[in-house]
């Protein structure tokens, strides 16, 4: 499955997130259910060779792997995607100049400016990989602060970005609030709307980071086509909680 594939079915994508930089505990994700799966190599403990065995754990399913690269730096882009990555999240993308030096690494000449040599993404992707490469990979840029929400019609009108990935917590800091998932009633979720808007306006997909399914449903039914929920650091530091409370409550 691709998300072109279940973008044109019709649904939503649902993204979980890894931190933790283990190939067992990213198997144990895959095996879960999620449409795709995103290595954060920005904020999680993860480094490159982390990131390849993730990557190698989650395509013995069919889920979709992304990276969430640690700042946009053409190196790190490239090789991620030359591991078999099929989605790049870039960070603290704010303006249509960042956004087109980020898009430039995905895409082979003349459309782009990726160096060749997919030493993994052939293996796991086919003999006719870069023939299909420029189409099979998947740009987001993270819209995070005032900047990119003052430059969003510039950002999201460049022809060769798929899509925006709203990482709320920036967001509120750059307007003045506290950082957190899920605002409502606030100058955070208006923003997110708004960049929603723009994006759907210029023929682009939106994704947008939450904490909780319920959260993450209502963005889907405002038009998001990917939500992510929760990560692996905090689904066992919740499982875990609820046990030892479970326990203590039940003494």
């Amino acid at each position: 499955m691709t998300f072109k594939q279940i973008w044109e079915s019709g649904r939503a994508v649902l993204n979980g997130w890894l931190s933790v930089p283990a190939g067992f505990a990213t198997e144990l994700m895959a095996r879960q259910g999620w449409d795709s799966l995103t290595v954060d190599m920005q904020h999680g403990l993860i480094e490159y060779g982390d990131a390849v065995r993730m990557l190698t754990a989650i395509t013995t399913t069919g889920v979709i792997p992304m990276v969430r690269v640690p700042w946009f730096e053409p190196g790190i882009v490239m090789k991620s995607i030359d591991a078999g990555a099929l989605g790049v999240i870039c960070p603290m993308i704010n303006s249509r100049a960042e956004a087109e030096a980020f898009v430039s690494c995905l895409r082979y000449a003349p459309r782009g400016r990726r160096s060749y040599g997919p030493i993994r993404a052939a293996l796991i992707h086919g003999a006719d990989y870069a023939q299909r490469a420029n189409d099979m990979v998947t740009g987001f840029a993270m819209i995070e602060t005032r900047a990119a929400l003052e430059a969003i019609d510039d950002i999201v009108s460049l022809p060769e970005l798929d899509a925006v990935y709203i990482g709320p917590s920036d967001l509120a800091l750059s307007l003045g609030e506290a950082p957190r998932f899920d605002p409502v009633d606030s100058p955070v979720h208006d923003a997110i709307l708004h960049i929603l808007a723009r994006a759907k306006h210029h023929g682009k997909r939106a994704a947008v980071h939450t904490g909780s399914a319920a959260y993450a449903r209502k963005m889907v039914d405002a038009g998001f086509d990917l939500v992510t929920v929760g990560s692996d650091a905090a689904f066992i530091a919740q499982g875990a909680s609820a046990a030892v409370q479970a326990f203590h409550g039940g003494t």
